[in-house]
């Protein structure tokens, strides 16, 4: 086995799991199809969020009849609707780039404008410089989704929003604000970006215990997985190692191991 933790979880599956020819044919089509795809995951923001900027541009300005402008109304809030706890991309994409298209249109950006202390000046700022739609094809053409949130995420657009950083309650089964700082609002979601929304696990060991079982970690960066989740994952990879699997991950802030040996699960408190 590998000296150090893996990051490649099935490409490890694919190479130490005892297989059959046509499990490991299924694993290697799986892979090769989440990397073919792994691009539109690093531009899903974007993409969702342009496609519906123009929808909504071309249906408002050009296309509808007075008559139709409820109905297609109705259908478009449909699509940008948020829940708490979650992040609608068609959302947060056409907002932010309505946004942006605003500030460079009235120069509510560069030294002068970041550097105005005076609220109400700031907030009546118009240079009638009419940027807008030019940064907006800049953005489309430069960007993916953690650069565009990087560069162009502002306090002031996180509470137009209401952009929070949510924490799921164990306790109530619900998820409730945790924090209303901007910084904290914008690390999350661009961790939850990075990896495509998706947990950090690693493999660090093939041979757990010295009995061949299969130990992961998962790199807790402020989110706990879900648990429902995890163990249908536990259970799937149990299958195909054909011996006891663990994670060990945080819960509630305290680190827990959590097994499977093909019947039962166990979840115990590690150092």
């Amino acid at each position: 086995f590998p000296e150090s933790p893996q990051r490649d979880v099935l490409l490890f599956l694919m190479n130490y799991a005892p297989l059959d020819r046509w499990q490991h044919t299924i694993l290697e089509i799986i892979r090769d199809e989440a990397y073919y795809f792994a691009p539109q995951g690093m531009t899903k923001i974007l993409n969702e969020g342009w496609a519906s900027f123009w929808h909504s541009e071309i249906m408002t300005k050009k296309a509808l009849k007075d008559g139709e402008v409820i109905d297609f109304a109705d259908h478009h809030s449909g699509v940008v609707a948020t829940q708490p706890g979650r992040l609608n991309p068609y959302k947060l994409g056409i907002e932010l780039l309505r946004d942006v298209e605003e500030r460079w249109n009235k120069g509510k950006f560069g030294k002068e404008y970041e550097e105005c202390e005076d609220l109400a000046e700031k907030r009546n700022w118009d240079k009638q410089l009419g940027l807008g739609r030019q940064k907006v094809f800049e953005i489309r053409k430069m960007h993916n989704d953690v650069t565009f949130i990087d560069a162009f995420l502002t306090p002031e657009f996180c509470m137009e929003q209401k952009l929070f950083s949510f924490r799921y309650n164990r306790d109530t089964d619900l998820y409730e604000i945790a924090s209303r700082e901007f910084q904290e609002i914008k690390q999350k979601l661009l961790f939850r970006l990075t990896n495509f929304g998706q947990p950090f696990i690693y493999v660090e060991e093939g041979n757990y215990n010295n009995r061949g079982e299969l130990y992961l970690r998962h790199r807790h960066e402020g989110v706990d997985l879900k648990m429902d989740y995890a163990r249908d994952t536990l259970r799937n990879l149990q299958k195909i190692w054909s011996r006891p699997v663990h994670i060990e991950t945080v819960v509630d802030d305290k680190k827990r191991l959590i097994s499977f040996d093909g019947k039962d699960f166990g979840e115990r408190k590690i150092d």
